[in-house]
């Protein structure tokens, strides 16, 4: 099929020139890449992508086309794709449709036939940045223009995104089998993987919008709360910090993954901060310090606690210790409370397109619950 002319653009005045992929015009957001070969569908779909322009490091992407039951959310959440080689056709015996059309569909800006090995390596050098992607008419006008439209695009340093993401209206999710525990969870981009993990055990989840108060949650009876993952700038998460330390101040039972990590992080008092280039793909070391054990597992974060390895910390509720670790560049991947009922991972234990090495920590959630006391 015949292409128009594309072109990338970072903020530091880097391009890199290429054909349209999926829906032709313009769009901005911070260029991140993942490691992942397989999932780009899951991928896609993650609200955590929210306003990120992801590049796909694996070069040939869209051989499996796309399917009706892959997909994290109700739709494609990244703001523009940037891929190597896309395949000519789908061959799976899963898909129901092209990858190519279903961006078109969405309106997703691509860009394709990009050496995203050479453009991986510079984000890893100079960090992620804001870029745009450029196609058709667009393409063809002068980068410094171009570039200054980058720099106009907001940072994702104090991006309060959550909302965005959210759902508009509470929503169950039953559990399979015999209904066992009831949990709350703030959706600040929840991937349809969670509550499915959680029903497999027995657990009814009541998805509640990101405004929701304290009483909203209680309203529902929860024998936990969970606290998703999603994008943005935890130091933006003012309300759901709040949120979770009036659940930690009753002794409810907590979770939360990634954004949720670093909301329950600030609530016991750390401070957050940016990452370089960030963790994300399918294929991070992880060391659970509690039982020794090497995970291989799912990221997708541009953000961290920051909290010391070496010591247990005093904090406003009792001792706190970093319990997970990446073990490429030693940042926090969890943190465990002694005197709450209260845990984190920074990672996705809920990887729907794997690794699975992490799903133990939904039972751990649920023996969190079964040996807490009952909350006031």
């Amino acid at each position: 099929m015949a292409r128009s002319d594309a072109i990338l653009v970072l903020e530091d005045g880097t391009t890199f020139r290429g054909e349209a992929y999926g829906a032709v015009g313009e769009t901005f957001g911070e260029a991140v890449f993942t490691t992942a070969m397989t999932g780009y569908q899951e991928t896609l779909t993650d609200p955590s992508y929210h306003r990120q322009v992801v590049i796909q490091t694996a070069p040939h992407i869209g051989n499996t086309g796309v399917n009706d039951e892959d997909d994290e959310s109700e739709r494609i959440w990244v703001a523009g794709y940037v891929v190597r080689d896309p395949a000519r056709r789908a061959s799976s015996w899963r898909a129901t449709g092209d990858l190519e059309e279903r961006l078109r569909a969405e309106g997703v800006v691509g860009i394709c036939g990009v050496d995203t090995r050479a453009l991986t390596r510079h984000l890893r050098e100079r960090g992620a940045m804001r870029a745009g992607v450029f196609s058709g008419d667009a393409a063809a006008l002068d980068v410094a223009d171009l570039r200054e439209r980058v720099l106009a695009s907001p940072p994702m340093v104090g991006a309060d995104l959550s909302a965005e993401v959210s759902t508009p209206r509470p929503y169950t999710v039953e559990p399979v089998g015999e209904h066992r525990y009831t949990v709350a969870a703030l959706d600040l981009g929840i991937k349809r993987n969670v509550p499915r993990r959680l029903a497999a055990r027995g657990v009814r989840t009541h998805v509640m919008p990101a405004s929701s108060t304290l009483d909203d949650l209680l309203a529902t009876s929860p024998d936990a709360v969970f606290i998703s993952p999603g994008p943005g700038d935890p130091a933006t998460a003012d309300h759901a910090v709040e949120l979770a330390r009036s659940v930690l101040q009753r002794r409810i039972p907590l979770f939360g993954i990634c954004f949720g990590s670093q909301i329950l992080g600030r609530a016991l008092g750390f401070g957050t901060y940016k990452l370089v280039y960030g963790h994300r793909g399918i294929n991070q070391p992880v060391l659970d310090r509690t039982t020794g054990k090497v995970e291989v597992t799912c990221h997708n974060h541009g953000f961290a606690v920051d909290a010391p390895l070496d010591r247990r910390i005093a904090t406003e509720f009792g001792d706190v210790e970093v319990s997970h670790v990446c073990l490429n560049d030693n940042v926090v991947e969890g943190l465990r409370c002694f005197d709450v009922p209260a845990f984190t991972v920074q990672y996705h234990p809920e990887a729907a397109a794997g690794p699975h090495d992490a799903d133990y920590l939904f039972d751990r959630f649920k023996e969190l619950i079964e040996g807490a006391p009952a909350h006031a």
